[in-house]
């Protein structure tokens, strides 16, 4: 058996209802896809930055910009 859940809903949160149910949704129907589709979202964006964190950089291109910085700011001392 399900657990009920209740929110409080705002003007937003309303508009956004009438929105989802306009093709004849229930509300709970509405509320319940919607929670699974942003759970989804949500995995989908988690695993994108792990890819994105497990990306190869690549090699070092020799130039170290801290020292290409500092090297520029040394007439200003």
């Amino acid at each position: 058996m399900a657990d009920t859940i209740t929110i409080r809903g705002d003007a937003e949160t309303e508009h956004a209802l009438d929105v989802l149910t306009r093709d004849g949704s229930s509300r709970s129907a509405a509320i319940r896809q919607a929670v699974l589709e942003a759970a989804l979202r949500k995995e989908r964006a988690a695993a994108m930055r792990r890819a994105v964190l497990r990306m190869p950089l690549g090699e070092p291109d020799g130039i170290d910009i801290a020292a290409e910085i500092a090297h520029s700011r040394e007439d200003e001392r």
